[in-house]
């Protein structure tokens, strides 16, 4: 349904799809089940827009899109994000030795510290029993 004009609900359901292969059923779980009234709009609008229309749009493929994601973490310093999105990015594809690639990049373009702390990062997500 990408490229059509779709309903909220068609977004959100297209979002859901994609989140889910993404990130994997059990970290939907967990975010769906921590969701309340405070963080139910929040939750709505990521998976309409950055799962419903971003993640599915067909321009890249998910390979590609977790490199610029794994890049924009480090560059933002949001290292909590950079460990599930490393989890994705095995998903997607990418080995281990394409990870350590995007991070040397992100060395000189984010710079040193930030590539540092998301490598200590990628390290313990690599690391993690599959």
């Amino acid at each position: 349904m990408t490229g059509e004009r779709m309903t909220d609900g068609e977004r959100h359901a297209q979002g859901m799809r994609t989140r889910r292969e993404v990130l994997g059923d059990a970290h939907v779980d967990r975010a769906e089940a921590r969701k309340n009234d405070f963080t139910a709009d929040f939750q709505d609008m990521i998976t309409r827009y950055a799962w419903g229309e971003i993640w599915s749009r067909p321009g890249l493929d998910r390979r590609t899109r977790s490199c610029v994601t794994l890049t924009a973490m480090v560059a933002g310093g949001h290292l909590d994000e950079l460990a599930m999105h490393v989890r994705a990015a095995v998903g997607n594809g990418l080995t281990h030795e394409e990870i350590k690639e995007v991070l040397l990049q992100t060395a000189i373009y984010c710079g040193v510290p930030a590539a540092n702390s998301a490598f200590a990062v990628a390290q313990r997500v690599l690391d993690e029993p599959e």
